[in-house]
């Protein structure tokens, strides 16, 4: 999912060259039919990945977003972090990064989150908690073993 936004542009453009597709769409703008489309995407037999910390952020915060899509589908759910050591950091509220030429990068993907058809309200805040803990995990990991040799 990537907003309409000139970065999700951007975004979008990148992820299409590495074979995948673009779908419209944020937490602030256009949830719903995003979520929808990436429904579709998943009984289609397709995986689909979120930005999780939304348009706005605050930055490395995951939104609900991925919890309901999950229950609604029965797909398990991973975080992922990519450190790179050496990269251009854009003036932007999350600090995005464009690699430097050479640079390494480590990615750290969680373990699998699976949330249940019938999870209730509760239970769905608990693995909301449980997504955001894996994601801070994963970034912890990688940011702390990428390294300049």
């Amino acid at each position: 999912m990537s907003s309409d936004s000139f970065d999700g542009e951007w975004t979008g453009r990148i992820i299409r060259k590495f074979g995948f597709v673009k779908v419209r769409g944020s937490s602030s703008r256009g949830a719903v039919r995003a979520l929808l489309a990436m429904r579709r995407e998943i009984e289609q037999g397709w995986p689909v990945a979120f930005t999780i910390d939304g348009p706005r952020g605050p930055r490395f915060v995951a939104k609900p977003g991925p919890v309901l899509l999950a229950r609604a589908t029965g797909a398990p759910m991973v975080a992922f972090h990519i450190a790179v050591e050496k990269a251009w950091i854009l003036n932007t509220w999350d600090r995005s990064m464009i690699p430097k030429p050479f640079s390494r990068g480590l990615m750290r993907v969680s373990r699998r989150i699976i949330v249940p058809a019938d999870a209730s309200d509760s239970q769905k805040e608990q693995f909301h908690a449980e997504l955001q803990a894996a994601l801070e995990r994963v970034r912890e990991f990688a940011e702390g073993n990428v390294s300049e040799d």
